[in-house]
């Protein structure tokens, strides 16, 4: 019986492996590598052949292999690294059958079951393609490390000592065929589903380690130690062409096959040579024989052995005696013989015996599966079932909503019309209270005209002689005469008085007329009483119209106010629910398979403190001027999204720091989140938004950026070597895209001149002269940060080489680097922006943010250039006076594009001359719905962005090797978000 027969079947028969790692942890493994390389290949084939309970009771034991694979892994020679290299492809091993429960221990799956454990999803087949390469990728490794320690130059296959090594190769073997086998069809599946060139890194992968593989299996073929145990598979000679489907078909899966006869290897003997051990043979027979002891021996019994006997000269009775004992011992070894044969076939029987009872363990073992597969799948009815259910209940649910989505509909449609209507009412009330103001003023008026003539009426009776003879008409075109003819006036009714006395016979002719003109008063002040009431009627008419109009104006108020109440509120719901989620993230499994860096931490947090800052200011405005609430609502939004972003790449950073840190960092983090959430819920309300307080928030970010400060690495992945090369490079790199920058710039200029004219070709070359400007500006920026940094390495390098100056100061140098890369990339963003503004495909904007941008490079160029300067440098004061050059310079473009887009917008303006006050009003309604419907996809494009964003990271921490050393996996391709430089 084998070795592991035992064990395999003691697992079956204990459903678990519970015993068996009672066994081993009191086995010195940490201490005597060949032991722990048996008991690797034990364990490899419980995993393999053992019941299915033995991954689940081997999990808690991972990180115990993994720490006893890192102290192996110090060993250079003997067993070590075979150990170290073994126990991570048992951790793999172990992992990948975590995640993926479908697959059973020996691999053995059909294409259904292989679609099944993907669950028809592009994903989760990409996901576990991606695993399967690293799962062979250790089985590779572990191949490749066995056959680097063979002296292949000696028969070793057939030795006992290299037969202890190629013994576990049979597993590695197997695994391998069924690997390949899948990863070929996966690939196929892939392509079918996802453009090649987003498989390009699968199918570079999969070329690497097609090549390894066949290597691999044609050596093993040619040893004599396979060859009696088993058929090796040869892969193809050419690997599947993916990117033809129907090369699918020319497929054949390689197969291990096993003779009937073959013996087991484990029935060999593994006990190891003097120079392959780093023990004495004492201490190896000492081992070997408690390491039988445990799992069962390995050795069959000694066979029997007969001495014969040296021939004598005997005489005739000697000789019979002799030939009765040569009957005698050729009896004895038939009888012997036929023993041993018994014997065998004893063995042979008990062998057969135990691998029936292997069966029949695994034929109860299948039927126990297809029994839980049943219940699994009645409970799948079931929940298919209930799924149907709640998917009526969500029809009707739909519907429901549906109908009241169009109640709501007619409802703001009933809204609308009589918005417009009350608007309508608004305008003609506001026309009435024009007339109404215009006849009032008309009143007055005539009032004052009725003073006025009753005044002249009164100051007439005093005149009577002169005004008898006056028609009414007369009076009126005398009214702005009437005061300098008042003293004359007097002075004549004097006369008249003294005429009057004087003259009797004309005092009944003046009675007339006195008579006369009082009943001429009398009709004017009773037409003075009408106007009166009039006027009281007009007035009351006024109130009576204020009134409605002040009520109108209330209900629009009104409806405003709860249309920004539901905004706010919206909003602030939407932003803590990016928080929970965020705070959930924080528990899940998915963050494992990911890797942050700290410098992109500290960017996160630099960005939601300026968030936090404009949160308050916006606030403030908000609550000075309720009306304007865009920008309140536009910070809440981006404090939440920085706020997820942040809370995430804190968890992932804590991934690759210590792990005190880490602590501190991950509890840091999720306290911010608790602070911004109750922040949040301060929102809710006018009385609780004046009280709102975000110093706790502010005390959290500053927490988080002081562990992320010291998380920062301490220098690129640059040999310092290296770093005056590149110093020099890079600066000639940005002094040679300046240049090609100006070049362009002046075709562009040529280009515009031949073909434009008027106030286009007016903006076009105040645009790209300001550019050009720039570049010139640029230029001298260039040249006099190179003398100052001669300057600064002449004066500190001493009596070492200017490379060596670099390299001692390498963060110094890497600054310079860094910023001299940036103002080459932002001249040629800047150059590509201009072409399109010039071309009428471009905006003014993007022209203005790119210089911002460039001018931003440079100041961080002269930065990090005047850092290790001397003050009284005049290289330094040359530098200085360029860098307020290209300021003066970038202000320059920014005015031009600004006067340029005003005048080419100046054209484009709206005519209000034309339009009525109803049409207008209508425009202003249809402007208030477009600034909505854009609010609301600027919120669709953010949550775009950050999904952008994290793809970015995620594709970015790839190519820069950020995973490297962990046990991650790539994303998938629908995941996530690029990172804002």
């Amino acid at each position: 019986m084998t070795v592991s027969s035992p064990c395999i079947l003691g697992t079956h028969h204990e459903k678990g492996a519970q015993t068996f790692w009672s066994v081993v942890s009191r086995l010195p493994l940490s201490s005597h590598a060949v032991l722990c390389w048996k008991f690797c290949h034990v364990f490899h084939k419980l995993l393999r052949d053992g019941h299915p309970h033995v991954l689940k009771d081997s999990l808690r034991y991972k990180n115990e292999l993994s720490d006893m694979s890192r102290m192996w892994g110090h060993l250079s020679e003997g067993y070590g690294q075979l150990c170290s290299i073994y126990l991570k492809l048992l951790r793999t091993k172990m992992e990948f059958h975590t995640k993926n429960p479908r697959f059973p221990g020996n691999l053995q799956m059909s294409d259904r079951q292989l679609d099944e454990a993907g669950e028809s999803d592009v994903n989760n087949f990409f996901q576990l393609t991606v695993e399967m390469f690293d799962y062979l990728e250790c089985e590779l490794n572990l191949f490749q490390t066995v056959f680097n320690s063979l002296d292949m130059s000696r028969s070793v296959s057939v030795t006992t000592a290299g037969q202890c090594r190629l013994a576990p190769l049979i597993q590695v073997i197997l695994d391998c065929s069924h690997l390949y086998d899948y990863t070929v069809k996966l690939l196929f599946k892939l392509h079918s589903c996802l453009p090649a060139d987003t498989l390009q890194g699968h199918r570079d992968r999969f070329m690497e380690q097609f090549t390894k593989l066949k290597d691999l299996f044609y050596r093993s073929s040619n040893l004599q130690y396979f060859k009696r145990l088993f058929q090796i598979p040869q892969l193809p000679e050419n690997p599947p062409n993916f990117l033809r489907a129907s090369a699918l078909s020319e497929h054949i899966s390689p197969v291990v096959v096993i003779p009937a006869e073959a013996s087991s290897p484990d029935s060999e003997p593994v006990s190891e040579k003097d120079d392959l051990m780093d023990m004495d043979a004492s201490q190896q027979n000492l081992f070997d024989n408690k390491f039988d002891d445990i799992f069962g021996s390995s050795f069959s019994s000694d066979p029997f052995n007969f001495n014969s006997q040296n021939g004598v000269n005997k005489d005739e009775k000697d000789h019979l005696i002799e030939r009765l004992y040569r009957e005698i011992s050729g009896l004895k070894a038939q009888l012997e013989s036929t023993k041993a044969e018994g014997q065998r076939a004893v063995l042979q029987l008990k062998g057969r015996l135990s691998e029936l009872e292997a069966e029949l363990a695994e034929q109860r073992h299948l039927r126990q599966q297809a029994a839980d597969d049943g219940e699994f799948l009645r409970a799948e009815l079931d929940e298919l079932k209930k799924q149907r259910e709640d998917t009526e209940k969500a029809q009707r649910s739909l519907t429901e909503i549906e109908r009241k989505a169009q109640a709501n509909e007619q409802r703001y449609s009933k809204l609308k019309e009589k918005y417009s209507e009350l608007v309508q009412n608004h305008a003609d009330l506001l026309r009435k209270n024009a007339e109404v103001t215009k006849q009032v003023s008309v009143a007055r008026q005539a009032q004052v005209d009725l003073e006025r003539e009753k005044k002249e009426l009164e100051d007439s009776f005093e005149r009577v002689s002169d005004q008898t003879q006056r028609k009414t008409e007369e009076q009126q075109e005398l009214l702005e005469s009437l005061k300098q003819e008042l003293a004359t006036s007097k002075q004549e009714l004097q006369v008249l008085q003294s005429s009057l006395e004087a003259s009797a016979q004309s005092e009944a002719t003046r009675a007339a007329q006195i008579t006369e003109l009082e009943t001429e008063r009398d009709s004017l002040v009773s037409a003075a009483t009408r106007r009166e009431e009039e006027f009281s009627s007009l007035r009351k008419q006024l109130e009576d119209t204020q009134l409605k109009l002040a009520g109108a104006q209330e209900a629009v108020c009104q409806f405003a106010k709860e249309q920004r109440k539901m905004l706010l509120e919206g909003s602030r719901k939407a932003a803590e629910q990016v928080i929970w989620e965020a705070l959930s993230q924080l528990e899940e499994p998915t963050l494992i398979s990911c890797a942050g860096s700290a410098d992109h931490l500290l960017s996160k947090v630099k960005s939601v403190s300026s968030c936090t800052e404009q949160l308050e200011k916006s606030r403030s405005q908000y609550l000075a001027c309720p009306e304007d609430i865009s920008e309140f609502l536009h910070s809440i939004t981006l404090l939440a999204h920085l706020t997820s972003d942040t809370i995430v790449h804190g968890s992932t950073t804590s991934l690759r720091a210590p792990p005190e840190p880490a602590d501190s960092l991950t509890e840091a983090c999720k306290q911010y989140g608790r602070e911004t959430l109750i922040y949040l819920a301060a929102l809710d309300g006018e009385g609780a938004l004046e009280s709102a307080d975000s110093t706790a928030m502010r005390s959290c970010l500053s927490k988080i950026k002081a562990i992320g400060e010291e998380l920062l690495p301490r220098g690129l992945d640059i040999k310092q070597e290296e770093l005056g090369d590149l110093v020099d490079k890079e600066m000639a790199a940005t002094s040679a895209a300046i240049e090609a920058a100006t070049a362009r710039i002046e075709e562009m200029l040529s280009k515009s001149r031949a073909g434009d004219t008027g106030v286009k070709l007016e903006v076009n070359e105040r645009i790209l002269g300001s550019c050009t400007g720039l570049m010139q500006a640029i230029q001298v920026l260039i040249v006099a940060s190179k003398d100052l940094q001669r300057e600064i390495v002449e004066s500190g390098r001493g009596t070492a080489s200017p490379k060596e100056f670099y390299a001692k100061n390498s963060r110094w140098t890497e600054g310079l680097i860094s910023a001299s890369k940036a103002v080459g990339w932002g001249a040629t963003v800047m150059v590509d922006a201009a072409d399109l503004v010039v071309q009428g495909r471009g905006k003014f904007e993007e022209l203005m943010v790119c210089s911002r941008e460039i001018a931003a490079s440079t100041a961080q160029l002269v930065a990090a250039s005047k850092v290790k300067a001397d003050k009284d440098s005049p290289n330094l004061a040359q530098l200085q006076q360029a860098s307020r050059g290209v300021s003066q310079a970038t202000a320059g473009v920014v005015a031009s594009t600004i006067s340029g887009k005003s005048q080419i917008e100046e054209t484009d303006s709206m005519d209000f001359s034309s339009m009525t006050l109803t049409q207008i009003k209508r425009q202003e309604m249809d402007s208030q719905v477009r600034v909505l419907e854009l609010e609301n996809d600027l919120q669709k494009e953010r949550q775009k962005l950050g999904e952008l964003r994290k793809k970015h990271y995620e594709l970015a921490g790839v190519a820069e090797g950020w995973e490297e050393g962990t046990e991650a996996s790539p994303p998938t391709p629908q995941d996530a978000a690029t990172e804002k430089d």
